[in-house]
């Protein structure tokens, strides 16, 4: 673990950067007693993540509390982003926009539907304006923030681009400060977690993991499941925004104290694609628990966990955390997935 030098000065800096409060804090860990029990794996507690909001709801919020804190710092009156057409983020973030009285404009990779759905339905409901792309363009999304904050500019607004899951080095704050609240959690529950799961698409939930766990001295491993690109693109994408993070703030913590675990194998078809088995489960949680998860980000990363348990690893403890990124507006548009015999069984 860090120094205590090294750990005191990156809290005295969270202390001092602009932050803004969004989420509904603390949120509960709950154990899933009769899923873990009826598949035989050490118990598995839920970080309750989907309840930080209602309709902002997920662990998208916990990074724009500090993203949208330093737009606000920089007097931003716009507020520019990007995702899949269903995309977790830019509804969280088109609804707090809105209830923070500004401006925005998403990039959204995809064809619209009609009528709209899910995500999609709640962006046109809180008026957030969008540009639709296709896949080829997206590989050029840095051009497009930087044409759109130009037009903003010209109409006299104070453009903020956003990246994809509000995913870098001021929103990696989000989940540094989710693993101080998880400490507080284990002493309150009275567990010591070997490992705590959770899903990534954009890097910013793990890489704010793992600098959290190394800042407050949690020796709960990390292990992140991907549910789009591969393991190297992950490890990149993450030690990236370490070293942005480490330029911006100047705190010096070596990549080699920072493990990057990746569980690797489990993005099915493709990012916002999942096969049966992936709705079988959501069906199996939501009918053991009265828990919901989503097809493209928590279902995923759950199955990866449970079948990694079902091979024997992970087993050496009585108790692991997996945390419920949100996501459950992101299943409505694949409803017809689960047929009718299934859900009537």
């Amino acid at each position: 673990m860090l120094s205590d030098h090294v750990s005191k000065l990156a809290l005295a800096i969270a202390n001092q950067i602009p932050r803004i409060s969004l989420a509904r804090l603390p949120t509960p860990l709950v154990p899933l007693r009769r899923f873990s029990k009826k598949h035989n794996t050490p118990t598995i507690w839920l970080k309750r993540d989907d309840l930080t909001d209602t309709a902002a709801s997920g662990n998208k919020l916990r990074k724009l509390e500090f993203v949208l804190g330093h737009a606000l710092a920089e007097g931003a009156t716009t507020i520019i982003t990007c995702g899949g057409i269903q995309s977790n983020h830019c509804r969280a973030t088109a609804v707090v926009a809105s209830q923070l009285g500004l401006k925005c404009h998403l990039i959204l990779r995809g064809k619209p539907t009609n009528p709209a759905d899910g995500n999609l339905l709640l962006d046109e409901l809180v008026g957030a304006k969008i540009t639709f792309i296709d896949t080829s363009m997206f590989s050029n999304i840095d051009q497009i923030f930087t044409d759109l904050a130009n037009e903003y500019r010209q109409l006299g607004e104070v453009p903020y681009a956003i990246p994809v899951g509000a995913s870098d080095e001021i929103g990696l704050w989000g989940y540094i400060d989710a693993i101080r609240e998880l400490k507080i959690d284990f002493d309150t529950v009275g567990i010591q977690p070997k490992y705590l799961f959770s899903a990534t698409g954009s890097g910013g939930t793990a890489g704010g993991l793992i600098l959290g766990r190394q800042i407050y001295g949690l020796p709960t491993e990390i292990y992140s499941v991907n549910v789009c690109d591969d393991e190297a693109y992950f490890i990149n994408k993450i030690s990236d925004d370490f070293s942005a993070w480490r330029q911006r703030y100047g705190i010096e913590i070596a990549n080699d104290q920072l493990p990057i675990n990746i569980l690797d194998g489990y993005v099915g078809p493709g990012y916002g694609k999942a096969e049966p088995k992936i709705f079988d489960l959501i069906q199996d949680l939501a009918r053991t628990e009265g828990m919901i998860l989503d097809p493209v980000y928590t279902a995923k990363a759950f199955y990866g966990m449970l079948t990694e348990l079902n091979k024997g690893r992970f087993t050496d403890c009585e108790d692991i955390i997996f945390i419920h990124t949100g996501g459950i507006f992101g299943l409505f548009p694949q409803k017809e997935q689960f047929t009718n015999s299934s859900l009537t069984q």
